[in-house]
């Protein structure tokens, strides 16, 4: 089993050729920090409304070699935070943000397809599977609170005997089926988009560490940078950055992916229809069924390490990947025989409300995205376009939607937030084994959402 190394999906096509680091000082118009998803969708937009702007983009690795090149490839455009916390101006903003959402897996396919990104896109249903009574309630709850914000044409559930049809997963009581979304493979979208964007005019330097940000200009180990507007898209990277340590939480996330499976194996687990899927566990996982038949599982690993810490290796250790691998069992018994052929981790990045922000101050001019708390892929899309229309002054519809300039509440400082964080997930742990023999919706759960603010 390979280990680390950033991911199966750089394994699957190869770690990308290194492009030159800054070789001393520059300028640009624009300045975009890191070459993610959310920096590379935010200088196609921009280059599409201004093709003459000169913008710089300063990636301290390679282009997708933090989450956008490490996820769980679900392009969901789907809503994770809390609807309430949004609707401090009533409910029809959070609704045009729901809306917005769900616009861009169509807007990402359309980019891709044009572009002629070949990402392993393929249309299909998100099903969230409950095994469990206090599972199914949580399901129920999921779909009417959903609904009521505005997805109820794109959700309904389904019982044991027709996800059986799809998908058998053994002790299942039924699903939620989102409709309206794809898998892809990570990867190769952040691959494509780089070359997109060079396509387009923009230049990336790889190689090159931010030191320090101000208004009109950008510190890094390889020169200075002297640009008027300065875009700040580091996602879970961001706690690495002076000064931000406690904006973002870097939350680790992880995966595995198996052999391709026999068609046998498939013909006993289903799932011909590559459905993107996971469960209403409290620590849920999520899978994909990859276009060569095999079987990816991520979930959460360690979670949190002491002090904002980040394992650039991407290497989970032996536990995560023993739970991992029980997931992978438990719902898919008949790859209880597969091989896993590689192991690998990340982090993304987590509010202290859990809430995503994209902000832009006018005076400064530096602008920022992130606090996706997993769901990036297609977040990232709807804020790359929104800091575009923020960067070049304009009033929209995306710049009036509720996340915009959403104040930041720091996280505490140590021992509290590893505390807090640590605490939630064994609390999810304990909730879930009282669960899993037949217990209520746990208030464990609960008690680990309120002390980490979930």
């Amino acid at each position: 089993m390979e280990q680390g190394k950033v991911s199966f999906w750089w394994r699957d096509i190869g770690l990308p050729a290194r492009r030159a680091p800054l070789s001393g000082d520059t300028t640009a118009d624009i300045c975009i920090i890191g070459a993610g998803y959310t920096g590379l969708w935010a200088a196609h937009y921009l280059k599409q409304a201004r093709p003459d702007l000169d913008i710089l983009v300063v990636e301290k690795e390679f282009a997708g070699f933090g989450a956008s090149g490490r996820n769980g490839g679900w392009l969901t455009g789907g809503f994770a935070w809390s609807h309430r916390r949004y609707a401090t101006g009533g409910e029809a903003p959070v609704r045009a943000m729901v809306a917005a959402m769900l616009g861009t897996v169509d807007e990402v396919i359309s980019v891709a397809e044009a572009a002629g990104i070949d990402a392993d896109i393929c249309r299909t249903d998100e099903v969230m599977v409950a095994t469990s009574l206090a599972q199914e309630a949580r399901m129920r709850d999921e779909v009417a609170q959903r609904s009521h914000w505005g997805e109820a044409g794109r959700l309904h559930l389904i019982g044991a005997e027709d996800l059986a049809r799809r998908i058998r997963i053994p002790g299942a009581r039924g699903a939620m089926v989102v409709e309206g979304v794809a898998r892809i493979q990570p990867a190769k979208l952040v691959a494509g988009l780089a070359r997109l964007v060079e396509a387009q005019g923009v230049r990336i330097v790889e190689g090159t560490a931010v030191t320090a940000i101000a208004p009109g200009g950008v510190s890094t180990d390889r020169g200075q940078v002297r640009a008027a507007t300065i875009l700040r898209c580091t996602e879970g990277f961001t706690a690495t950055l002076p000064g931000h340590r406690r904006d973002w939480l870097p939350l680790n996330s992880a995966q595995i992916v198996t052999e391709p499976l026999s068609a046998a194996q498939w013909d006993e687990i289903g799932w011909q229809g590559h459905e993107i899927l996971g469960d209403f566990a409290n620590a849920y996982c999520y899978c994909q069924r990859t276009r060569e038949g095999r079987i990816a599982v991520g979930a959460r690993g360690v979670p949190y390490r002491f002090g904002s810490a980040i394992d650039a290796e991407g290497r989970p250790d032996a536990e995560t990947i023993r739970r991992l691998m029980a997931i992978l069992h438990r719902h898919f018994p008949a790859a209880r025989g597969a091989q896993i052929a590689h192991a690998w981790c990340g982090v993304l990045g987590v509010p202290r409300d859990w809430c995503a922000t994209v902000g832009f101050d006018p005076a400064t001019r530096i602008g920022y995205a992130g606090g996706y708390v997993g769901v990036g892929v297609s977040t990232s899309n709807l804020a790359g376009r929104s800091l575009a229309d923020l960067a070049l002054g304009r009033t929209t519809a995306l710049t009036g939607l509720p996340w915009i300039n959403r104040p930041l509440r720091l996280w505490d400082p140590e021992p509290l937030r590893w505390l807090g964080v640590r605490g939630m997930y064994a609390l999810y742990a304990l909730a879930d084994r009282a669960e899993a023999a037949g217990g209520p919706p746990s208030r464990l759960a609960r008690f680990g959402n309120w002390l980490s603010g979930r």
